[in-house]
């Protein structure tokens, strides 16, 4: 099969014949053999419905239904799971994204031999409380994550080798990351592509401006476990010996300045009187604790059952000689 389409929807029921009647116009033209899977989100509208009859009348339709609202990642998640195409294709369900992108998506991993592409919403459509957060984010996401190539690492219009969507684990909110957890599994030939954007036709964006915050926090999260997941004590290990290492010398230097004072008769106060002495604990408190988080890090890490799950690409054994 050479696509696959991943929908993930939520209350999208008015654009999901559309969506697909462009979906299948486009295929036939370019004469793909394809199939169209929609990852129905707890829909609390007739969208399921929709699928249904869609599924009933062309063989190339698959559903899946979650009992309740999940998240875009996990629809996306299952939706990989399921894929068999050659190409996985994801596109969002409101008609934002054009389906006519896709031969050349296609073109661009089969021929061009990219792992993952990525749609570049250049003229957006969207409201300037929109628009503004998003170049910061991607702008930050760009720092991070060493992709310097993306502008648009959110756009839901994204093609993907089969192996790739096969290899990463989108959990989360981390479907606005996928370009980088597939940096990390090491598929690391990432483009992008100008593509169409078109105002939204029917119904609202499921989405709040809370998933920018979110969006940094869940960034973080990924940058420290790519960076420091497997060894956990190389960071907290080194900034609690650090931090403990000013708290003693700083307690050092306390003390030798108390100790010079009575051996030359100068009236000083209690070392117990200084607030430096308790800052100076407190640091050495802290240190120790980060050292010790390191190491329970370590331990954990060490114990954990996927320690040593490596991306192999290829394998080449010892063959017997004729």
């Amino acid at each position: 099969m050479d696509i696959s389409v991943v929908i993930p929807l939520f209350n999208e029921e008015e654009s999901l014949p559309e969506l697909y009647a462009w979906i299948e116009r486009v295929m036939k033209e370019n004469n793909f053999t394809y199939e169209v899977i929609f990852v129905n989100d707890g829909s609390t509208d007739h969208s399921w419905n929709v699928i249904e009859g869609l599924s009933n009348e062309h063989e190339c339709v698959k559903g899946i239904k979650f009992r309740r609202n999940y998240g875009k990642s996990p629809a996306l998640f299952c939706g990989f799971k399921e894929a068999e195409g050659d190409v996985v294709i994801t596109m969002d369900a409101d008609l934002q994204d054009s389906p006519d992108e896709i031969p050349e998506l296609y073109r661009m991993i089969t021929v061009d031999g990219y792992d993952l592409v990525s749609g570049y919403k250049q003229k957006r459509y969207d409201p300037l409380s929109k628009t503004i957060p998003t170049k910061l984010f991607n702008a930050t996401a760009r720092k991070i994550s060493g992709i310097k190539n993306l502008h648009d690492f959110n756009c839901g219009l994204k093609a993907y080798r089969k192996d790739v969507v096969k290899n990463i684990e989108v959990y989360g909110e981390m479907h606005r990351y996928i370009p980088y957890l597939a940096k990390n599994a090491g598929f690391d030939k990432i483009g992008e592509k100008v593509v169409h954007h078109q105002s939204r036709k029917y119904g609202k964006s499921k989405f709040g401006l809370n998933r920018f915050f979110n969006g940094y926090l869940d960034l973080i999260t990924l940058w420290f476990l790519s960076s420091f997941g497997r060894k956990p004590m190389h960071v907290f290990g080194f900034l609690g010996t650090i931090m403990f290492m000013i708290g003693f010398i700083s307690v050092l230097i306390i003390g030798i300045d108390k100790l010079w004072a009575l051996a030359h008769g100068i009236p000083q106060r209690l070392v117990t009187d200084s607030p430096y002495f308790y800052i100076s604990l407190t640091v050495m408190m802290i240190g120790t604790q980060f050292f010790l988080s390191g190491f329970l890090g370590d331990l954990i890490s060490r114990s954990s059952s996927g320690r040593n799950d490596y991306q192999i690409e290829k394998e080449l054994r010892c063959g017997k000689k004729q």
